[in-house]
């Protein structure tokens, strides 16, 4: 089984690509097979088209809180509330998410999912810093359009040979590195504490010292590129296809959501491993 880890972005080019780790798993060891860089969501799409099986961890949210969606009227069900959501321009969404934000108190401007708190990720209905919003907009659309299967938001009926899965790096990286940054897309900030965290990280993840319980395989021209990558979206795709193994691997253990809670909210969906 093909496994990828894919660090997204809504507005891909070539200083700040998409990039999708391909990996596989035996034994608890993970694989790093090769990189790829996307510079347009035509590339993502097409890469997403290609023939064969794979369990994907795609680093964007895959719902939007049942709060908000419900406030706005929108669908309800997830598949008809994604379709909708397609249907508007970034700039409308930001309008309507402000006009939500603008309507309630200080400390509380955004709703949030339930998966919000135990991955201390961002509310999905962000626009900005990071826009998250624009991230499920451009991206979740065409994980449908290409025929992907996304446990716990579609019925198993609709289960296909491509399995994606919310992933977050945040959540394992936090694990590993506490509140110390690795990364950084400013020059400027990308300073020799953030080289050694990313070094840092690379040990533990190769020493499988992760709640996951894997261990990840490297040459020594991977791990260099990885170290050397002060952005950090490298490293980020390889923790999203760490997060596809555990999941994987929950789902060879009998799991049928993939390790995903059986009591999810089938509407905002969940981050693997949170």
């Amino acid at each position: 089984m093909q496994l990828l880890g894919c660090d997204f972005s809504s507005s891909p080019g070539k200083r700040k690509p998409i990039v999708v780790a391909w990996g596989n798993a035996r034994g608890g060891r993970v694989q790093l097979q090769r990189m790829e860089r996307l510079d347009k969501l035509e590339d993502f799409e097409a890469c997403l088209a290609r023939e064969g099986a794979w369990v994907g961890g795609f680093d964007m949210p895959f719902g939007l809180p049942r709060e908000l969606v419900e406030s706005l009227a929108w669908p309800t069900d997830w598949e008809a509330c994604i379709r909708h959501y397609a249907a508007f321009t970034r700039a409308d969404i930001r309008e309507r998410f402000a006009a939500f934000c603008d309507a309630r108190p200080v400390g509380g401007k955004f709703a949030h999912r339930a998966t919000d708190r135990p991955a201390k990720s961002s509310p999905s209905m962000k626009w900005v810093n990071p826009p998250v919003a624009f991230m499920l907009h451009a991206g979740v659309p065409r994980l449908l359009g290409a025929g992907a299967y996304l446990p716990g938001l579609q019925p198993a009926s609709q289960a296909t040979a491509k399995v994606a899965l919310e992933a977050y790096p945040g959540l394992l990286a936090r694990e590993v590195l506490g509140s110390r940054s690795y990364k950084s897309d400013e020059r400027a900030k990308q300073t020799p504490e953030r080289l050694i965290a990313r070094k840092d990280m690379l040990m533990a993840l190769e020493m499988g010292q992760t709640r996951l319980g894997l261990r990840l395989k490297l040459t020594h021209a991977q791990h260099d590129a990885l170290v050397e990558d002060a952005s950090g979206d490298c490293l980020d795709a390889v923790l999203c296809l760490l997060q596809a193994a555990w999941a994987q691997q929950q789902h060879a253990d009998g799991a049928p959501l993939y390790g995903l809670p059986p009591d999810m909210d089938p509407l905002e969906g969940w981050i693997v491993s949170a």
